[in-house]
Formats: C-alpha cells, structure tokens, sequence
C-alpha cells in the first residue's frame, strides 16, 4: 500500500526556517517508527513549509517531502495556499490513502480537499477546547474549531485516541476507529540510571492553565507542611511572558528554596527518559486531555500515577498497576493518596512497562493503521 501522511513542520511552526530538522511532534514519530518494520508499505510524509524549503529524503520504505506553501498559505487563507501546494504533490505520488495528522492546523483540511481518499487523526479536540475555554469569536481558537467541524464532515471516518476523543468526534463525521497513539521506541529501551532515594515525583507538560501546574504547587504546599521528604520536578516548554507562567514561577520560589519543588525547562527524549528513570513517580492533572501521551511515556518507565480521571487518560490507566485517578475537583484526595506514597516507600509501578508494550508499540499501532486504510478504502471502491 502507498500511504501519504500530512504532517506540520515543527520547524515551520515555530518559524525557526535556519534550522533543517523538520521536527516532527512525538505520535507522529512514533507512528513512522512502526512504519519502517512494515517494509511493504511505502510511506510518503508531507509537511507544508512556507520558508527554506529542503529538498526530499529517504529513509528505508518513509519518504519525506517538504511542500513549498505561499507564506500566506496558512491560516490567512484558511490553509487554501497550503491545501493546493499539497494537492499538488499527492498527484505527482499517487497514494492509495491519504492521512492527514490532526485538526490544530493544516493538517486534516489538506487531507479532505485533496481530492483522494483520505482519513484524519484527532490529536487534540479542537471544537472542546474552544468551547471550554470560551474562545473568543474570530480568534484562532475559534476558527480552527470550525475548520475541524468541516474538516470531520468531508472525511471518510476519523482516528480517535481515546473514548473521550470517540465521543466527542461521533455525531460529526461518517465514521470513527479507536485507535491510540503510539509511543516513541526510546520509551521501551532498559533504564540507564537508578530512582533517587527520595521520593521524586513529575509533572510534564506545557505550563499552561489547561495543564494546572501552579494548583500542583498547591499540592506540594500542604505535602511539605506535613513534614514530608519529596521533590516535585516540572518539565516542559514555557512562556515567561504569559500571565498563567508568571504565577507559575511566583509560586515555585519558597518551595524552590526549600529544597521541595523545581523547574527543568523542556528536555530532549533522551534527557527526559533519564529524568524518567531518576523518578519513582508522575503527577499529571490536566482539566482536558484528549490521550495524555506523558503518561503513557512515564508508565513505560514504570513509574507510580496520579492523575484525573479526564479524557483518554483513563484509557491508559485502565488495568495498570498502581495507578490512581481522581475527579478533577479532589485536590484533597490527590494531596492524601500523594501523602500516603511518600509515607509508604514511594515504590514504582511494577509491571506498567509490559502493559504499554503490548498496548502502545510503534509496529502495534502501525499495523492497526495498516487495517483501517484497508477498511477505509472501501468506502471508495
């Protein structure tokens, strides 16, 4: 089967077009990871790029094509210059399917104007968002919420990653399959350092009001007024401008001065395995979550889960030894099971790591994708 997967540009994203890594978001690179062990595929990966565009590249059975796109091709004409750029390039590849990665930007609109069967990924709910967070009429919250509306209705059926994701997308587009995001092959390899003698514990993610790092740093806050031993390490991009990431870090300082609660900035994989495997566990207790892949990725290093009870987060603690979820609104019952943790030896999560091998592996989910196409495709024969 020949396969076309659109994709963005990390590089064309953040507009940084000096550097020529095309920096591919984590599903996305996992999925092509499982690809590359089912050979008789060939996958071709577009990604719109609208500055420096390089030229294409090989690897085994993946081939990557950046897309020349108008620099008003985005959202400014509502992804037209870039959905005709890709149309374009799916004529002169001639795939069987088209896969576009996610409703956030270009991605699943190139998908349904390229005149070829296609399917969607949802890799975050975009209409949810913008409807939980009272997103502004006309802003791009608002607007990419109604292009994924219009994106799901013109596509032969969509992946979703969890149940939540399932019943958000149902009664908007023909068809749906549950299908998750893979994880990263790095996540599977062996520990390469050991947990630290304290109880460590990690939040990972964006600091952002969604995420609720700064109620997390409340959380620590009553641990530490009970006289427990433990470190709480944050990891994840921030902007130090924003208002949500100001209060983040005016709230850090005392906690940081008492040797309980720190910032790590953003890692690389690598850096954020060992920062894994120097934990024993992982607090993660966003307001919305369309998958939660951090948890997946911590569990595959074994560690202890607390988390909410929100979106495919619940998915992915289902059966996993150890893992707690609470109500979204129970920080006190958090702050107790956290508590009682540290109090009881803070052990990790034994056996999650071959619960998310047999659920999340690159060729698992590759091959689940493989199945899907077929099925799709004959809604187009």
């Amino acid at each position: 089967m020949k396969i076309a997967i659109i994709t963005t540009s990390g590089r064309d994203l953040l507009k940084r077009w000096d550097i020529t890594a095309p920096g591919l978001g984590p599903a996305v690179e996992a999925l092509l990871q499982g690809f590359r062990q089912l050979p008789q595929h060939e996958v071709h990966v577009l990604m719109p790029v609208r500055h420096n565009v390089q030229p294409g590249w090989r690897d085994g059975n993946i081939l990557y094509h950046e897309v020349p796109t108008p620099m008003w091709g985005m959202m400014k004409s509502f992804y037209f210059g870039a959905s005709q750029a890709v149309k374009k390039k799916l004529w002169e590849i001639q795939p069987d399917i088209v896969h576009g990665q996610g409703t956030e930007r270009e991605c699943a609109i190139c998908a349904v104007r390229s005149g070829r069967p296609n399917v969607v990924t949802i890799h975050g709910n975009m209409a949810e968002l913008a409807r939980l967070f009272s997103a502004r009429i006309g802003s791009f919250g608002w607007l990419v919420a109604r292009l994924e509306n219009h994106a799901l209705r013109r596509t032969a059926g969509v992946f979703c990653n969890s149940g939540y994701t399932e019943n958000l997308v149902r009664p908007r587009t023909p068809r749906v399959w549950r299908v998750a995001n893979a994880l990263r092959e790095d996540f599977f390899t062996p520990a390469t350092v050991g947990g630290s003698a304290r109880a460590v514990l990690l939040n990972v993610g964006v600091i952002s009001p969604r995420k609720r790092q700064v109620e997390i740093l409340d959380v620590a806050e009553r641990l530490r007024q009970q006289g427990l031993d433990f470190e709480l390490r944050f990891i994840g991009a921030m902007d130090a401008a924003d208002p949500y990431a100001k209060r983040f870090l005016e709230k850090l300082k005392p906690l940081e001065a008492q040797g309980c609660a720190r910032y790590l900035g953003s890692q690389p994989t690598a850096e954020l395995i060992r920062s894994f495997d120097a934990a024993q566990g992982l607090v993660h207790f966003p307001s919305e979550e369309a998958f939660g892949l951090v948890v997946a990725e911590a569990l595959a290093r074994e560690l202890k889960f607390f988390g909410a009870s929100a979106g495919g987060i619940v998915d992915i603690a289902a059966g996993v030894p150890g893992a707690e979820l609470f109500p979204g609104a129970d920080w006190t019952g958090l702050t107790a099971r956290i508590a009682a943790w540290v109090q009881t030896g803070h052990s990790r999560a034994r056996g999650a790591a071959a619960l998310m091998r047999e659920r999340y592996h690159p060729r698992v989910i590759a091959q689940r994708h493989v199945e899907i196409y077929e099925e799709a495709l004959k809604t187009f024969s």
